[in-house]
């Protein structure tokens, strides 16, 4: 009777420290849940900005190189606008660019460049950059190699790096939206003569695709090919350099050289990173 007693006067106090454990506990991993949110949604965003800015670039490039700010007399225009619509860049930021590249008073004068560089175990990387001020992108370049490289990454002379890599046109296409055979009917109809159809590879998002090699001319007559011929829409088209020289690098390696590839595409004045890794 006695220890009844004593059991229910301290029943409810355990309870009470028991919800406030249990209570502590959830806070703590709503706290984590809401944290790790927030940084997704933080790189997410960061991502879209960048995005944004490159296709911003692109577009003030595209009306001073064709000419023109018609989409409709500018090819280059046209394809570069077509591009950012497919990468969900808003109305709004198409027609500011636009502006932009027309307004003198605005104009800034963008450039292309490129970088070679050598990573960790025998991997090599082309370094594509777009930018308005060359020697502060070189300076952001230079320190991100060195920085995530870890000591065992480098930037190199020109034409050390790149004579491994081909300038080929890229076409990205949904997985299993189109084979082998039907991309060469296409090839047969328009007129391109060479092409390398590879399954598997990822896209800019790194989802499995399936992606069209070709020649530089014929990226755009290809690319049109396909959705006039074989109803097939590209999910990406552009130039890109691929490596003639494949190699596979140790897992420590390998984790080197992606950080590095974070590094470098998270700088403003990056466009695209491009590597020989065939892990």
């Amino acid at each position: 009777m006695k220890y009844a007693l004593i059991l229910a006067l301290f029943i409810p106090t355990i309870l009470a420290w028991s919800s406030s454990i249990t209570t502590r506990r959830k806070t703590a991993l709503f706290g984590r849940a809401a944290a790790v949110r927030a940084q997704t949604k933080g790189k997410t965003d960061a991502k879209k900005t960048k995005i944004y800015g490159q296709f911003g670039k692109k577009i003030i490039m595209a009306v001073k190189d064709g000419g023109s700010a018609s989409p409709e007399a500018n090819k280059l225009l046209r394809d570069t606008i077509a591009a950012a619509k497919k990468n969900n860049v808003p109305a709004d930021n198409i027609k500011r660019a636009i502006k932009r590249a027309t307004d003198s008073a605005d104009s800034a004068g963008f450039q292309s460049s490129l970088f070679e560089a050598y990573g960790a175990g025998g991997a090599s990387f082309m370094i594509s950059v777009l930018t308005d001020n060359s020697n502060r992108a070189a300076a952001e370049v230079k320190n991100a190699v060195n920085k995530a490289g870890k000591g065992k990454a480098k930037l190199a002379e020109s034409g050390s790096v790149s004579y491994l890599y081909e300038r080929k046109g890229r076409i990205v296409l949904g997985k299993g939206e189109a084979d082998e055979e039907k991309v060469l009917d296409v090839c047969l109809e328009v007129g391109v003569e060479d092409f390398l159809f590879v399954s598997g590879e990822a896209d800019g998002s790194g989802e499995d695709a399936d992606v069209v090699y070709t020649e530089q001319g014929d990226l755009a007559l290809l690319r049109d090919g396909l959705k006039e011929h074989a109803g097939v829409e590209a999910k990406e088209a552009d130039l890109c350099y691929k490596s003639t020289a494949p190699v596979e690098v140790g897992e420590e390696e390998f984790e080197v050289n992606m950080d590095l590839v974070d590094a470098l595409e998270e700088l403003e004045d990056v466009d695209k990173v491009e590597h020989n890794m065939d892990n």
